[in-house]
């Protein structure tokens, strides 16, 4: 089945459903991912989405066998995962158990991993013969460094779920059972932000790491919030002491 898109409050959740094959994704599965993050840019009111699966594994990645069909322009892996970094909303990766191959960008290009102490990865790409394409290998660079990119893959090695904290893979690391409780907390906590500045800096904060911002661009989003009702109301809620009601505007 392809991925099931839930939009609830505040929230989109985004479930991969192919547990018997460790969620392996297929072609029809890159253009569901990017419509489903098409729908979720057009809601105003969405301004967290989860990108979880069922079952045991996360992802085990795109499956090998259809790999030339994962090149097409307008469809393919790699537009897919970019599409889900610039996802407007803030991204959850939830990570309760193997991630592998293009499924640790996948991952990576969520704002947060939330991963259980069951996870682990690895990147086979050297090893089944394939070069990674720019996206990833970008991904890999600006997210965990050089060196570590480097050591993924071109060593194939195999990571567990401390070493996928300690590198930076994972931004939370927490036992299987309560994976869902922190996700949850982290969705409301997000959630309760002002979106004008969740969202802009968000996507600053991404073009940043890749050196590709406009200091013009960011001067803009600060202006907007500055005379923003929002900004009132989060001033008038710091003062009275009560949780503020922000409205995007």
């Amino acid at each position: 089945m392809i991925p099931h898109l839930e939009l609830q409050n505040h929230v989109a959740t985004i479930t991969l459903r192919r547990p018997e094959v460790a969620n392996k994704l297929s072609p029809e599965d890159l253009p569901a991912l990017i419509a489903h993050i098409k729908t979720i840019n057009e809601r105003d009111d969405i301004r967290v989405a989860v990108l979880r699966s069922e079952g045991k594994y996360f992802c085990s990645g795109y499956d090998i066998s259809e790999v030339k069909n994962s090149q097409n322009q307008g469809s393919s892996f790699g537009e897919m995962v970019d599409v889900v970094e610039q996802c407007r909303a803030v991204t959850i990766a939830a990570v309760q158990g193997g991630v592998y191959g293009g499924a640790t960008d996948l991952a990576l290009a969520c704002d947060f991993r939330v991963g259980s102490s069951a996870a682990e990865m690895f990147m086979p790409a050297a090893r089944l013969g394939l070069h990674f394409y720019q996206g990833g290998l970008e991904r890999y660079v600006t997210r965990l460094g050089l060196d570590t990119a480097k050591r993924l893959f071109l060593t194939c090695e195999r990571l567990d779920a401390r070493e996928m904290k300690a590198c930076g893979f994972f931004t939370h690391l927490v036992e299987p059972d309560a994976l869902q409780a922190v996700v949850d907390g982290l969705t409301e906590t997000l959630g309760a932000m002002a979106p004008l500045p969740l969202f802009g800096m968000k996507k600053h904060l991404n073009l940043i790491a890749r050196g590709l911002h406009n200091p013009e661009a960011i001067a803009q989003e600060v202006l907007r919030t500055v005379h923003s009702e929002d900004l009132q109301e989060g001033g008038a809620a710091w003062r009275e002491k009560r949780k503020p009601v922000f409205k995007g505007r």
